[in-house]
């Protein structure tokens, strides 16, 4: 396996785990508004890191998107910059998810089976290298509950939904799996608001109103310009 290949995949486990955090310490439906920033970041490597062209139309969508980004950040008043560990996660994980997607679209030569193993090894590890450092180890624990949660977990989520995610990642370009991947923005807004009781203020509504016109404005612009990323072999 090429070592590239390696730390790309396992790089975009890792920042899976950083998002999931960030939903347990931060606002449901910020945090994966903050995620889905991801076609900015990718359409910003794309454009000045892999040389990729983006039509001017794709640059307005990144516009959008940091306008959305300052808005919602900046909502009461405060600087736009995250407020809470859980919003830092967030930012984070959608940076190295765009690092990792472009990655793995440049050519890894995995198959989808092989690349959802190390997907998971760095999930793994990027989740024992944050667990102690957020909060101690438990004193007591009910291990039947927690072995039937992690199993399921580990079954339906990781093992299926991200094999099907990184076989689609090899053949995709990042933006649009960022894209693709958003209608998790309402659905967690909704969950957010009836499951936790959270709600946005008009000010966040607007900023992540602007966060999802980017994403139209991107896939406007994929249909009025065909992919021209180049694929390259491992």
């Amino acid at each position: 396996m090429h070592p590239r290949a390696f730390f790309f995949t396992a790089l975009g486990g890792a920042a899976f785990v950083l998002y999931s955090v960030g939903l347990v310490y931060g606002r449901v439906a910020i945090i994966i508004m903050l995620f889905y920033l991801t076609p900015v970041w990718s359409t910003l490597i794309g454009c000045y890191v892999m040389g990729w062209r983006s039509p001017p139309s794709r640059l307005l969508a990144i516009a959008f998107g940091l306008v959305g980004l300052a808005i919602m950040l900046g909502a009461n008043g405060d600087f736009p910059l995250p407020r809470n560990i859980g919003e830092w996660f967030a930012l984070l994980s959608g940076m190295l998810w765009s690092v990792s997607s472009t990655g793995i679209r440049s050519g890894t030569g995995m198959e989808a089976t092989e690349a959802g193993f190390v997907f998971v090894l760095g999930a793994c590890a990027g989740a024992l290298v944050l667990a102690p450092a957020l909060a101690p180890l438990p004193v007591e624990i009910d291990v039947g509950p927690a072995i039937s949660w992690g199993i399921g977990a580990g079954a339906l989520w990781w093992a299926v939904s991200m094999t099907a995610l990184m076989w689609a990642t090899a053949r995709l370009e990042p933006t649009r799996i960022g894209i693709l991947l958003m209608p998790e923005v309402l659905v967690g807004a909704l969950s957010g608001a009836m499951l936790a009781g959270e709600h946005l203020s008009r000010i966040e509504m607007a900023g992540g109103a602007l966060v999802l016109g980017a994403a139209a404005l991107e896939i406007w612009s994929t249909k009025k310009a065909p992919d021209q990323s180049p694929v390259f072999d491992s």
